[in-house]
């Protein structure tokens, strides 16, 4: 090493990474450091602190110039920061300097984030997407269902098929950026880019706009399209539609639409997944002899379910099959019905006499129960 080492930081510990780190990672390093401490991220600094972010950066770029070039690379590892000097096929001291530190940010960053870091030209723009919300009874979600909905979305102009200029004419290269579709300024030691201001980044001027779209390249329009609701959906299903969406500008792609189902309430079922839930009342003399009921289902059908004697409020009976179909898939969830003894709030004279009469015959059961039935029963009802 020469004494030029003792100067300058060695590359690798500038970037973070070992001697044997591959190109992506040493990208990836180098990212991370010029994001943290780009002139755009630190000019709320003070000057002292604002120079040393400069420093930094300038000094990540410089160490990323070298490491992420084979020929360069393997000349450092050789002979250190002393390779800078020696020209020839390997140089990239005096004459080729480590370049323009704008290119080598502007190059990287293109690729990760497009063109707002560099390049420019004409862009195409993807459409929005679109958010449509579809109600649905309870039934025709369990059951699914095929409809139409109108979606109102902006389509490329049949006139001038997106181009926003009149028939026979073409959009003319913007005068301000020459068609990169941003502009160029100086801030300090770097050169940074914006879009421009006169064609808004399209690179593009309309010059003669097209009557039909005023220049816009896209027209709104009323569509009707066919929508197909899969049984077994719940609220808040999302179905998407690709392309669907909006139109994109300068040849850009459509956007999608999301329909989003919102399901209403049964007045007797709930929902917890593919199980569908619901009480039936029963009266006392059913619950003590016990019984054979007819449970409703959806669709209107009814099943028969047989109460064995000594049934007790709140036990829980389950019908297979009976519950929602799964989506996209095969079975279908149970049905849960919880028993509810029904106390009656008034009698007759001889129903009274009658379970006056039953009551002296039955043995006195106002034993307390253990608090673990009663934590059950609590949790029950909850």
């Amino acid at each position: 090493m020469s004494v030029a080492d003792t100067v300058k930081r060695d590359y690798y510990e500038v970037l973070g990474v070992s001697r044997t780190a591959g190109d992506q990672e040493i990208k990836s390093a180098y990212r991370k450091i010029a994001l943290q401490y780009h002139p755009d991220r630190t000019s709320h600094l003070a000057d002292g602190e604002r120079k040393e972010a400069e420093e930094k950066f300038k000094e990540a770029s410089e160490a990323y110039s070298v490491l992420s070039d084979a020929e360069k690379r393997a000349a450092y590892d050789r002979y250190g920061h002393a390779a800078t000097g020696m020209g020839g096929g390997s140089g990239f001291g005096q004459g080729g300097g480590f370049g323009d530190f704008n290119d080598i940010f502007s190059s990287i960053f293109e690729q990760a984030f497009g063109a707002d870091f560099g390049g420019g030209g004409t862009r195409a723009h993807r459409g929005a997407d679109l958010r449509y919300e579809l109600r649905l009874d309870f039934e025709e979600a369990v059951n699914g269902k095929e409809t139409e909905i109108k979606v109102r979305r902006s389509e490329t102009c049949t006139e001038c098929h997106g181009s926003g200029a009149a028939a026979g004419t073409r959009p003319a290269t913007c005068a301000t950026c020459g068609g990169r579709g941003q502009v160029r300024y100086q801030q300090g030691f770097f050169t940074m880019a914006r879009p421009c201001p006169k064609c808004g980044g399209s690179g593009q001027v309309i010059t003669d706009p097209c009557k039909k779209c005023s220049g816009e390249g896209r027209t709104m329009r009323e569509r009707t399209l066919n929508v197909s609701i899969p049984a077994g959906v719940e609220d808040g299903t999302q179905i998407r539609y690709k392309g669907q969406g909006e139109a994109g500008q300068l040849g850009g792609p459509s956007g999608d639409l999301f329909v989003v189902l919102r399901v209403e309430e049964h007045p007797i079922f709930e929902r917890e997944g593919v199980n569908l839930f619901c009480q039936i009342p029963i009266t006392f003399p059913q619950a003590a002899l016990g019984a054979e009921i007819e449970v409703p289902l959806l669709g209107g059908e009814k099943h028969s379910l047989k109460i064995p004697a000594g049934t007790q409020s709140g036990e829980q009976f389950r019908i297979r099959s009976k519950g929602v179909p799964v989506v996209n898939g095969r079975g279908r969830g149970d049905l849960i019905v919880s028993i509810v003894v029904h106390t009656p709030a008034k009698l007759t004279k001889k129903q009274r006499e009658l379970l006056e009469e039953l009551n002296e015959s039955l043995e006195p059961a106002n034993e307390p129960h253990t608090r673990n039935l009663f934590s059950k029963v609590k949790d029950m009802f909850q």
